[in-house]
């Protein structure tokens, strides 16, 4: 929030002014009445006020994405407007012939905002393509090469609380935008004046559902084999399943049919679309409580894994019985088991990650004969990260296992390949677990954690870093530092490395937080267990040892 307590009265006046500027030129009745009721508030508005326009969103790590309120900074039809401008504007300065793919999500004002887009696209002379039904996001990316588009555009807020909504574009590679395009798309958006003088067209093209059920084909053949025996193992798999209240039931069930697995068992609360997800506090499937009901129905069925899709079905949470109870997967130990069985299956390329995901890949993939790579946080990094990829991942729960098809992380193709590994092992009389004791017996147990400090006013997230920067600890769990690697101008991003310790430490691209990306390597002399149980003490002494260097 702006603070406003020693706000002089030219100040306000001046807001006021700049207030009363936009809703003359908000193309929205509803935004600009919201506004006029905010201004009607006066003085006891004022912090509301500021904070609404504290600044124009910017393009982050995924585009676009703030809250659904009127005014710049905030997600409604009058920035989508000029998003949608200057990304046309873009696009003819850089020569890209062919039309624009609009995907939705069903969070609050998506529709709206992909029609908004539309008639802007529409009315440069452009065709905008306007996916048939709120979809998963990996739709949107897969259609943007399907139909030889010049960009699209994706209208979700992926896993943020319910309040939020946002734009993520991509490029016609299929790929999320990266430097200078993002920098090159937001001067683009600067540079439009006044949004009544913007061109609107006509309405969007509907793009065929073929082009939906072709994703869903090529997804699954892309990621499963077939071999003797593999339908019998598929079919006897029981997996539960929860979309969190977003847009990836249908598809998933689809690709489930498709694979020749048995109909998931769906958590019913949470089985259809709800902007205002009802039954968690935050639609993240990381988050803790997210998947209680999946992982209560999990139990009553006596299924063999539990999964989760975020609620534009890009991101992929796995839970695996655990004695008389559920264990959720980390991110990490879930891009493990998928990077080994895609190696194990013989599929070469290069094998991704990011510089805060765990350091097992860069050693099981060269054990396996192929070639590891890291790239920056963000997926729009990891799809780029070699000509040749075969796979990548993030901690974050995203994972392409098919880059081929879809050039971002898909929450689809994601379940339908862990449930294939799991159906395998199952047929064998193992089990995902068992799979992961086994790679830490190979590699040594890589565990990994987070700290994470929520911040009201961003501000507080570069003094936390300068902190961090200026008096970095010299040992990290009684071992000496011996690495401290500070990547900025480039990134934000500061990593420090002890013998069998990591630290990351970087701010949200999505979210105002500051993140601390933890992880411990504990050999496995004494068995899996006695490793799991040090590695967990040595990781609540880091994650305290880490914030006490950055004081909170």
């Amino acid at each position: 929030m702006t603070e406003t307590s020693s706000w002089t009265g030219p100040e306000v006046a001046a807001l006021r002014h700049r207030t009363e500027e936009w809703i003359a030129d908000d193309p929205d009745p509803v935004t600009r009445a919201e506004l006029q009721a905010v201004l009607a508030g006066l003085p006891g508005s004022l912090d509301d006020l500021a904070d609404r326009f504290a600044g124009p969103l910017t393009f982050g790590t995924a585009g676009l994405r703030g809250p659904v309120r009127a005014g710049p900074n905030g997600m409604n039809r009058a920035v989508v407007r000029a998003a949608a401008a200057g990304l046309c504007a873009y696009l003819d300065d850089q020569g890209s012939s062919g039309p624009v793919v609009i995907g939705y999500d069903a969070r609050r004002g998506s529709a709206d905002f992909a029609a908004e887009t539309a008639a802007v696209v529409t009315g440069t002379g452009r065709a905008a393509l306007l996916l048939p039904r709120p979809l998963p996001t990996p739709v949107l990316a897969y259609a943007v090469r399907r139909l030889d588009a010049a960009a699209g555009v994706m209208v979700t807020a992926s896993h943020n609380p319910p309040a939020d909504n946002g734009y993520k574009v991509y490029l016609g590679d299929g790929a999320q935008i990266v430097p200078p395009a993002d920098r090159e798309i937001e001067a683009r958006i600067r540079a439009v004046s006044q949004l009544a003088a913007v061109p609107l067209g006509t309405a969007a093209q509907s793009v065929d559902e073929h082009v939906v059920e072709e994703y869903v084909a090529t997804t699954v053949q892309a990621v499963i084999r077939t071999d003797p025996g593999a339908d019998a193992r598929r079919a006897a798999l029981r997996v539960a399943y929860t979309p969190l209240h977003g847009v990836g039931r249908v598809l998933a069930e689809q690709a489930f049919a498709v694979a020749g697995f048995a109909a998931p068992h769906v958590v019913a609360s949470q089985a259809e679309p709800d902007p205002a997800f009802p039954t968690v506090a935050f639609p993240n499937p990381e988050e803790p409580g997210a998947v209680d009901e999946l992982l209560a129905l999990a139990s009553s069925v006596d299924a063999d894994i539990a999964i989760a899709n975020d609620p534009d079905a890009d991101r992929c949470a796995v839970a695996v019985p655990s004695g008389s109870s559920w264990r959720l997967l980390h991110g990490d130990e879930v891009g493990a088991l998928l990077a080994d069985a895609l190696l194990r299956n013989g599929v070469k390329g290069t094998y991704a990650t990011t510089i805060v995901s765990s350091s097992l890949l860069s050693t099981l993939a060269p054990a396996r004969g192929a070639r590891a790579a890291e790239t920056l946080t963000g997926f729009k990094w990891i799809v780029r990260a070699a000509d040749d990829l075969a796979f990548g991942y993030e901690e974050a729960l995203g994972y392409a296992v098919a880059p081929g098809v879809v050039r971002d992380k898909d929450g689809i193709s994601a379940a339908i390949a862990i449930a294939d590994l799991a159906a395998a092992l199952k047929a064998d009389g193992k089990s995902l677990g068992d799979r992961l004791d086994e790679l830490a017996m190979e590699f040594g147990l890589h565990a990994t954690s987070q700290l994470s400090v929520r911040v009201s006013d961003l501000r507080e997230i570069a003094a936390l870093m300068a902190r961090m920067r200026s008096a970095p600890p010299s040992s990290l769990l009684g071992r000496a530092v011996t690495e401290v690697h500070d990547r900025l101008p480039d990134a934000d991003v500061l990593t420090l490395r002890a013998p069998g310790v990591r630290v990351v430490v970087r701010p949200s691209g999505t979210e105002p937080k500051l993140k601390a990306y933890l992880e411990v390597v504990v050999p496995v002399s004494s068995g899996v267990a006695t490793a799991r149980e040090a590695a967990a003490e040595h990781l609540a002494a880091l994650r305290d040892e880490v914030a006490l260097a950055l004081g909170v």
